[in-house]
């Protein structure tokens, strides 16, 4: 079953609830991504929580978020009820707390839960811990190499994000690859951003057609690989320009400096839609992902983009952007160089990116979700 897939109808069928009463929560969700910073993980859980109370007012049903104390303000939810539990944090938290406060069935979307409950559904996003453990600290594979199966031996319901991440889940957690359901990530969070509010424009002044990367520590996102380019990009008269932050469960990854190099550091929403609408492209040259969320982002505001024909890149991008081994550097200099002769180009994949990123919406997984919650 693939439900942010175009291809399947949006459906709303009538659900039953357990108990059939639609004054208490039915289910509970596992709010600790509520404390974290927003990175792709956290923006799936928390859009696929707004669409979940949408789709709970259609339904006259309810359901409760359990969230950590240190969680100070939340969005305004209409069948969400949100309740802060305990006084611990992190796993601590999710291990000791959650279980205890949580009505059953309890619904994670961050790749863990507690291992305490067998009524529960786990969204596992990717296998990076197992397939590239060296992008991780040794702390996180420990944890997250006990936690993954684990839940799986629990008879956790597994889902995930996209094809070729629940075809390496079943390998590694030893399940039926039919039994993970994959919820593909959204697009529409990126209409909310507003590029008009960005200040980034005085920034770039006298900055040149430019590639945007997004900056990461972690050495499956390979992003040493496009910095290293930098002086060929230069010759082409391109910039680079690197946004984002660092996360504190990444290996340090070498440093690559040149003229053309631009470092932002943290951006907002609006930065990251002036940057989508401004760059001649987006260079995603992954490894290994579960989803890729900053390829829709992307598509959808206009953004031609390139990227690795590695996991499940092809499998996202579709005909909507072009391809090129994450270790082939003459192939992604011909992309670069075409992209700047090419106006024609950069149109046709702007439109292509625009129709291919109406595949995946928030919505149709939302809706997953309470079709796999109606089954306990």
């Amino acid at each position: 079953m693939y439900y942010g897939d175009v291809r399947l109808p949006t459906r709303e069928p009538p659900l039953t609830f357990l108990g059939g009463q639609s004054s208490k929560a039915t289910f509970a969700i596992n709010g600790r991504f509520y404390a974290q910073p927003v990175t792709g993980v956290q923006r799936y859980a928390r859009e696929i929580v707004s669409e979940l109370d949408g789709l709970l007012s259609r339904q006259s049903a309810r359901a409760r978020v359990i969230l950590p104390p240190m969680v100070a303000a939340l969005p305004a939810f209409a069948m969400i009820e949100p309740c802060r539990a305990g006084r611990a944090s992190g796993h601590l938290w999710e291990q000791a707390i959650l279980p205890i406060r949580a009505e059953a069935p309890l619904l994670n979307l961050c790749n863990t839960g507690p291992l305490a409950l067998r009524r529960q559904i786990v969204c596992m996003h990717d296998t990076n811990v197992f397939d590239e453990p060296s992008s991780y600290s040794p702390s996180f594979r420990a944890l997250y190499r006990v936690l993954l199966p684990g839940l799986a031996k629990r008879g956790a319901v597994i889902t995930s994000v996209s094809r070729f991440s629940a075809h390496q889940l079943a390998q590694r957690l030893g399940i039926a690859p039919q039994s993970i359901t994959v919820m593909y990530n959204g697009h529409e969070h990126v209409f909310r951003w507003n590029a008009a509010a960005s200040e980034l424009s005085a920034r770039m002044r006298g900055v040149r057609p430019f590639v945007l990367l997004l900056g990461s520590r972690a050495r499956h996102k390979n992003a040493a690989f496009i910095l290293r380019q930098a002086e060929a990009l230069d010759a082409l008269g391109i910039d680079l320009i690197v946004a984002g932050g660092y996360a504190a469960i990444f290996s340090p990854t070498e440093s690559v400096r040149a003229r053309n190099i631009h470092g932002l550091g943290f951006v907002t929403d609006d930065d990251l839609a002036w940057l989508y609408a401004h760059a001649l492209c987006l260079a995603f040259p992954s490894r290994s992902e579960g989803f890729g969320l900053p390829l829709l982002e992307a598509m959808t505001l206009g953004c031609p983009v390139i990227a690795s024909n590695q996991s499940c890149l092809p499998e996202i991008c579709g005909d909507a952007a072009l391809l090129a081994g994450p270790d082939d550097a003459p192939a992604w200099l011909a992309h670069f160089r075409t992209l700047v002769a090419s106006p024609d180009l950069r149109a046709e994949l702007r439109g292509r990116g625009l129709e291919r990123a109406k595949a995946f919406s928030w919505r149709n997984s939302a809706q997953g979700y309470l079709d796999l919650l109606h089954r306990f």
